[in-house]
């Protein structure tokens, strides 16, 4: 691998590891990881801060997956391994947001980080995502569930309109953490405790 392959990929988890939703909280005073679900997500910033700083947090950590891959696809154009390197920035950037460097490896869930992600590699799978994601939220007002239904449903989307393996290769592993830090929302789900989405306070996506 180059230097610049793999200088790309230290980047995309550097960038994915800055917790803007810790940043943005700092203004109002608040530490969003000691009150609500101590996630540093949208959800739990828009329960606790409202609803703008809510859809910024929630930009933001787009943001964040898409830029890293955009300039990786950029900068790797001549690379033989330009897939390769493209798979690993993009995850480097999800497990950035999860384990983040800057919090002693404690962030978020990855959702918005990898929608930002697919948003770049294959933006009608993302749409796709979306309207799963709006539908099981609909039906169940779980962000939690939607969150967890989209993810699992974005590597059949891409089999079905693209069929890259690569891009398949890595939703299923993206799908799997974002499943993996949902554990103890599972739990929850199954044990008729997760608070919805309507509610002010307790355990967010």
């Amino acid at each position: 691998m180059s230097s610049t392959g793999l200088l790309c990929i230290i980047l995309s988890y550097l960038l994915g590891a800055v917790p803007f939703g810790v940043l943005l909280s700092r203004s109002s005073g608040i530490d969003i990881r000691s009150q609500g679900s101590g996630n540093i997500g949208a959800t739990n910033v828009a329960r606790l801060l409202g609803k703008k700083f809510g859809l910024l947090t929630l930009l933001c950590d787009m943001g964040k997956g898409f830029i890293p891959i955009f300039c990786t696809a950029l900068l790797m154009q001549e690379d033989p391994q330009r897939q390769l390197i493209m798979a690993l920035s993009g995850a480097a950037t999800v497990l950035g947001h999860m384990f983040p460097v800057y919090l002693s490896f404690r962030g978020g869930k990855g959702v918005a980080t990898a929608l930002g992600l697919f948003l770049y590699l294959a933006p009608g799978a993302v749409a796709l995502v979306l309207l799963v994601f709006l539908a099981t939220l609909r039906l169940f007002r779980y962000v939690s569930a939607a969150s967890l239904a989209g993810a699992a449903s974005m590597p059949l989307w891409l089999f079905l309109l693209s069929g890259e393996p690569w891009k398949i290769t890595l939703a299923l592993f993206v799908a799997a953490m974002i499943w993996l830090k949902h554990i103890d929302n599972i739990k929850r789900l199954l044990a008729g405790t997760e608070k919805p989405w309507n509610k002010k306070s307790g355990p967010a996506a």
